[in-house]
């Protein structure tokens, strides 16, 4: 087979190694603490997901520093979830503490995980939109704001997803969600 830049490239080459070793092999995962989740496989190595809310429209300098934090804590890697969360995964449990310290510290929310609110998907509205009957990203912002506290405990009696459309055409299929 012959490759080209056709398409995606196979997910499994940019796996950290853990979960290259423990592929298919992960017997359970814990809630450490909202935001912590600790996950445990067969031959007993432990993976710590750290899940950071962002907003869906970064820039250059939030991308660099997130890299920098995974660089520094979590052997480069990171991964971002359907909803636009940033996951850190930490092969190395003492890393943990520090990174959540440092994420505190410059104001990023730790959640989302666990009987909590997860970042709100929604359409793209002004950013791309020819058609938008209103800005979907900042009503996001302004409902997350209020919600704030949701997304960094886990007291809900179950989990709560919540998704935005800015207008009938649903080009952003936010409804799958």
């Amino acid at each position: 087979m012959s490759r080209t830049d056709l398409g995606p490239p196979d997910y499994r080459e940019m796996l950290p190694p853990i979960i290259k070793e423990n592929y298919g092999k992960w017997l359970y995962h814990e809630y450490v603490k909202p935001g912590v989740i600790k996950h445990v496989s067969e031959s007993g190595a432990e993976l710590f997901t750290v899940r950071m809310g962002s907003p869906r429209l970064v820039s250059l300098d939030f991308i660099r520093e997130i890299c920098d934090l995974a660089d520094k804590y979590c052997d480069g890697y990171l991964r971002f979830t359907s909803r636009h969360n940033v996951e850190f995964l930490l092969s190395n449990g003492e890393n943990v503490e520090p990174l959540l310290a440092e994420l505190q510290q410059k104001g990023y929310p730790v959640g989302g995980t666990g009987n909590s609110i997860s970042n709100m998907v929604h359409t793209q509205g002004w950013i791309h939109c020819h058609t938008p009957a209103t800005d979907a990203s900042g009503i996001v912002k302004a409902v997350m704001d209020d919600l704030y506290d949701y997304f960094t405990h886990d007291n809900l009696p179950a989990r709560c997803r919540i998704a935005m459309a800015c207008c009938l055409n649903m080009c952003g299929a936010v409804h799958c969600s």
